[in-house]
């Protein structure tokens, strides 16, 4: 019999029989439970962890994203050798990019996708080769691709007339070649967030499918740019293939008219792989992906009686999503009674969305465990709330927790590896955590966490309001 406040829950949410586990796919594959019940992340106990570095801290599990950096790279290689083509893999440095991650996937044999100027300087500095990226974005400014062109950067992703002109205009003017693909609208409607669909007509994203080939067109004409095939991403969080068949055959069909004008060697099929943030959550097996989604252009080629193309793909939460787990401080607890008579507990932690904007902005849905020691108190519904001025702060909608959760307990939230960096925040001038490593018993920082002192040197007004005191010598006009 269901109590008042699993009225409450959301059908989807189930009580748990055991308020302690780690549910499979969820967690990194090395979090478990030591002897005295505490997490343990890489080998090394959240209470460790958070006594080392504080909390709210980002905890990166370094064996799971190589492990499925490595399982896309196999995946595709052994999909598309079996059509008679070959793949690239890039990694989506957009899902959380720094230069020791750039480094663990390029290990791994894959090649990095960036989106702005400040994620090309990351893996440029992390010495990815420029011939290994991939430039997106729909609004790249002429010095940002003045910078792609001046390094090498193995392709850019054209996503308007007006980028294919200026593209056009710095390699005439450098005598430099470009390669491009140009970003195409299939007009398939991922089943995700709207925020998070891409292929829908109705966005900022790309050439609609009849406006892409006066685009290729166009590129054809000018000397500089290297036109090397089509990109679409149709958005992400996915499960399953029928959108990304569905997209791949809209897709080749324009793919089939442009190869009357001239070579189209590749098609890029972009990413957005969904990860298991819930128990009931269940993506694609990563080789069933691959493998569905490259018969289906090797399908779709022998039916047109064309060559099938080299294929590249994108993942990013894929590949870093499930690695990532944040550790929080339990600071209050509150039982707030609803006008149904229901009562649901809210947990408030150290952090919230300045760290983990993804619930605020999407309603993404995230799962918590107690991570310093088991619960011995039965399933409690909770809400899992930030420290913000703000009543849209919520970490975890909906979880059970045990009841006898307090104040100083740790509480751990999994699969924060994409997007929480990325999307991270100064809200309330609360400074953004470190990011640390784990593998093998050992740790390290590679993301240095923020401090007050971090967040003050950047305000201007304070370095006036010392100078005028007299509390601090002053600096002649534009010194700084």
């Amino acid at each position: 019999m269901l109590s008042p406040a699993d009225s409450l829950a959301p059908e989807w949410l189930v009580v748990p029989d055991d308020v302690n586990d780690l549910a499979n796919g969820v967690w990194p594959a090395s979090a478990t439970r030591d002897g005295d019940g505490a997490l343990v992340l890489g080998g090394i106990s959240a209470q460790a962890l958070a006594q080392t570095y504080g909390t709210p801290v980002l905890v990166l599990d370094e064996d799971e994203v190589r492990t499925r950096a490595r399982a896309f790279r196999s995946a595709f290689d052994a999909a598309t050798a079996a059509h008679g083509t070959t793949a690239q893999v890039y990694y989506a440095g957009k899902a959380f990019l720094s230069a020791t991650v750039a480094r663990w996937v390029i290990d791994e044999g894959l090649r990095v996708d960036v989106c702005t100027g400040g994620e090309l300087e990351v893996a440029l500095a992390a010495g990815v080769a420029p011939a290994s990226i991939g430039f997106h974005g729909n609004n790249k400014s002429t010095a940002e691709l003045e910078r792609a062109v001046e390094v090498g950067v193995g392709s850019i992703i054209v996503d308007s007339e007006i980028e294919i002109e200026r593209l056009a205009a710095i390699t005439a003017r450098t005598g430099a070649v470009q390669r491009v693909f140009v970003r195409v609208i299939s007009g398939v409607h991922a089943e995700t967030h709207d925020f998070l669909a891409t292929a829908h007509e109705d966005q900022k994203f790309g050439f609609a499918l009849p406006d892409a080939e006066k685009a290729v067109a166009r590129i054809r004409e000018l000397s500089g740019l290297d036109f090397a095939g089509l990109h679409c991403h149709i958005g992400s969080q996915i499960f399953g293939v029928a959108g990304f068949r569905e997209s791949a055959s809209r897709v080749l069909e324009l793919h089939e008219r442009l190869l009357d004008g001239g070579p189209v060697p590749q098609m890029n099929l972009g990413g957005g792989f969904g990860i298991a943030y819930t128990r009931i959550d269940d993506p694609t097996p990563i080789d069933e992906l691959a493998a569905e989604i490259v018969a289906s252009v090797a399908e779709g080629c022998a039916a047109r009686g064309i060559a099938i193309p080299a294929l590249s793909f994108e993942p990013g939460r894929a590949i870093v999503g499930t690695a990532g787990v944040t550790l929080y401080e339990v600071g209050t607890t509150k039982d707030v009674t609803i006008e149904s008579g229901a009562v649901r507990r809210y947990v408030s932690v150290d952090g919230g969305m300045s760290d983990n904007a993804r619930p605020a902005l999407y309603g993404a849905q995230f799962s918590a465990r107690l991570a310093s020691r088991v619960g011995s108190g039965a399933p409690q519904l909770s809400r899992v709330v930030g420290k913000h001025c703000e009543s849209g702060d919520i970490v975890v909608d909906h979880e059970y927790l045990p009841a006898d959760l307090v104040p100083g307990d740790l509480l751990a939230v999994p699969a924060t590896g994409a997007y929480c960096v990325s999307l991270s925040s100064n809200y309330n001038h609360v400074p953004r955590p470190p990011v640390v490593a784990v593998r093998g018993g050992e740790s390290r920082v590679i993301v240095r966490g923020e401090t007050i002192a971090d967040l003050l040197s950047r305000d201007a007004g304070i370095d006036a309001a010392n100078d005028s005191d007299g509390s601090r010598p002053s600096t002649p006009e534009g010194a700084r």
